[in-house]
């Protein structure tokens, strides 16, 4: 980034970011809790069934003298790693991000640590679909991506997930689709 001195309409980290005729309308964090949703529960119970098999495997291997039972760590890791990801992860992730909305962007930026630092924006258009979850906290869909796999792509979607104002946020992004920013 520049070295230039911010303005009012770009404060300090965003010179360099901003266009010249946009301005911050909102910014803000997601919350942190650890949320449980049914594709979680499938992976955690896959992971547990793995983390046991292994941990089954180890102590029958262990009664057989030597060393071999230690392959099984390997095994045991994943499934408490397939667990752990999948109750903590999401929870790990927001705790790490940051939102902010302008007059014509959304932007989600990340910070994980060891993962570069990423920040991605989103054009707000009339034509932006917008999903509403009215929850609480609420969420804001307003993107998709889609991600390469081996067997393909899948599609993920993006937005200001689970943050506390969600209503006014979303009003807000409404009055930008209508110009009203």
């Amino acid at each position: 980034m520049s070295g230039a001195a911010p303005t009012p309409d770009q404060p300090d980290g965003w010179a360099g970011i901003l266009d010249p005729d946009e301005h911050i309308v909102w910014q803000g964090r997601p919350d942190t809790k650890v949320v449980i949703r049914p594709g979680n529960i499938f992976l955690t119970l896959f992971g547990a069934l793995f983390a046991g098999f292994a941990l089954f495997w180890m102590v029958l291997a262990s009664g057989a003298g030597g060393g071999m039972w230690m392959f099984g760590l390997i095994h045991f890791s994943v499934g408490l790693a397939l667990m752990g990801g999948a109750l903590f992860g999401g929870a790990y992730k927001r705790r790490y991000t940051w939102y902010t909305l302008t007059n014509r962007r959304a932007f989600i930026a990340r910070n994980l640590p060891v993962l570069p630092r990423s920040l991605k924006s989103y054009p707000i258009t009339a034509e932006t679909r917008l999903e509403y979850v009215d929850d609480t906290p609420g969420t804001i869909w307003f993107a998709q991506e889609y991600r390469r796999t081996k067997n393909g792509h899948t599609k993920h979607r993006m937005g200001f997930e689970r943050i506390p104002n969600a209503r006014d946020v979303y009003a807000r992004m409404r009055a930008i689709q209508r110009g009203e920013a």
